[in-house]
């Protein structure tokens, strides 16, 4: 009896994937005939789906954005699994998770490079800049609980950001940047203010 249901679960992932495809190599013009032709459905049943461009574009950010939460909430149920069930989160969990998130992200090159350009090319669309301004709320708020004074959290989330944003123009190998990963986690350790000294 669930079968169409899975069946339609399928069909919108394959659709996914083929336009996350075709707009990383042919870029966000793309026509809904060739995303629909290599998911290998009709445009029908692409519009059955997603109905208009800017439906499918907010989608296949959705998709991408939840696709690095459940990373980050994998990464933390490791690190929660290491402490007793009484025990609490130490300051910084979710942070580390969040780095380990992104630096799990780079070990494929590749596919992360691809992802950046991708997410450049659908973010644009006025429907997916409020749906990611959205989400950097809600990821502003979780981080915010996270024990951390604000401005080192900031610095070390951004820093880990900035790591995948640079993959548009470098080409370094994934084991390059595990002290810039270590580095960051030992940040998350000490929960106050950064020790910075001030400008002259």
């Amino acid at each position: 009896m669930p079968k169409p249901q899975r069946d339609a679960v399928r069909t919108r992932a394959l659709l996914l994937t083929a336009a996350g495809r075709a707009i990383a190599t042919r870029g966000a013009s793309v026509s809904l005939d060739v995303i629909a032709r290599e998911a290998g459905v009709s445009k029908g049943g692409l519009l059955h789906h997603f109905p208009t461009r800017e439906d499918l574009l907010l989608a296949l950010m959705q998709d991408l954005l939840d696709q690095f939460t459940a990373a980050v909430d994998r990464e933390l149920e490791r690190e929660r699994a290491a402490l007793s069930p009484s025990e609490p989160a130490p300051a910084g969990t979710l942070v580390r998770a969040y780095v380990r998130a992104v630096f799990a992200d780079l070990e494929d090159g590749d596919r992360a490079r691809e992802q950046v350009t991708l997410m450049g090319m659908i973010g644009s669309s006025p429907a997916v800049t409020e749906f990611v301004r959205t989400d950097d709320e809600t990821w502003a708020a979780r981080l915010a609980s996270d024990g951390l004074d604000p401005l080192r959290a900031a610095v070390i989330t951004n820093a880990a950001d900035g790591v995948t944003g640079s993959l548009l123009w470098s080409r370094k190998e994934p084991e390059s940047y595990r002290a810039l990963q270590e580095t960051l986690i030992a940040l998350t350790y000490n929960a106050g203010p950064l020790d910075v000294a001030p400008s002259v």
